[in-house]
């Protein structure tokens, strides 16, 4: 790796971590695809054993050792920055030593990603960066084979998501699907029981669906507010619920997954 010594928060170099946003990062030209940034050294190692390519790193002083056994011999510039300079540059105390800009891996097709699935997760519209890497861990730790995210959903790349992610989004194979038809499409012609989580009043007993769970079965969960749309519930083979008691009609986004995600590991 190239150590370049960087003492102004202005200097060009550092245009990657300058306060933006990830429709920002998404638009950048140069390289195709966008770039995404990965905060802390364990998450940028997690990013580098997954395949992803750094363009670059902005790392305080006292961190270069560890970047350094990170990247080994890779030709990536390191720009080493006093703490005020990152703090200025990124509009936040950077505390955790590291971030890097990422280039954006290339996603799967639908198709691609599912061939040998047999349990995956399915997000629709949800907004909240938070939730989303909550849902990818769970998703990580009981099992779930892949993740489809809508295209209104948050994005799992977005710092957030994968700090909170514990990294695991780059662990779990994942796509975006496009309408909602054809992505229905893929999952029925390869033989997936399309499950909507959500409250009705036909609803199956998660506890139910889980003892006769289908051999492939995509779960689907919808928004912090609405829940799931009209078009993702006509959709679903069956509609299944978490029972609640204590006046308590239902979970956090990622708290719904991680129950039944459990229930249905198999």
């Amino acid at each position: 790796m190239e150590l370049v010594h960087v003492d102004e928060a202005d200097d060009p170099r550092l245009d990657d971590y300058r306060s933006l946003t990830d429709v920002a990062l998404r638009r950048v030209t140069e390289p195709a695809g966008g770039l995404y940034i990965a905060e802390s050294a364990k998450v940028i190692e997690r990013a580098c054993a997954a395949g992803h390519r750094p363009r670059s790193v902005m790392v305080q002083r006292r961190w270069v050792d560890g970047i350094r056994e990170i990247l080994g011999s890779a030709t990536v510039p390191v720009y080493v920055v006093p703490d005020e300079v990152a703090e200025r540059v990124t509009g936040f105390a950077v505390h955790r030593g590291a971030l890097a800009s990422m280039h954006r891996p290339r996603l799967p097709p639908v198709a691609e990603l599912i061939g040998g699935a047999r349990l995956i997760l399915v997000l629709e519209d949800v907004g909240d960066h938070t939730n989303v890497g909550a849902a990818f861990r769970a998703a990580a730790g009981l099992g779930a084979d892949a993740v489809l995210v809508s295209p209104g959903c948050a994005d799992p790349l977005y710092r957030r998501s994968v700090r909170v992610s514990m990294g695991t989004v780059f662990q779990v194979p994942w796509t975006r699907i496009g309408e909602w038809g054809d992505a229905i499409d893929d999952l029925r012609s390869s033989g997936f029981d399309i499950a909507a989580l959500a409250l009705a009043d036909d609803a199956k007993d998660l506890a139910d669906y889980a003892a006769s769970r289908p051999e492939r079965v995509a779960l689907v969960l919808g928004s912090e507010g609405d829940g799931l749309s009209r078009h993702a519930l006509e959709a679903a083979d069956t509609v299944v619920t978490i029972p609640m008691v204590g006046g308590v009609d239902s979970l956090n986004i990622a708290s719904a997954a991680a129950v039944a995600l459990w229930a249905l590991k198999t």
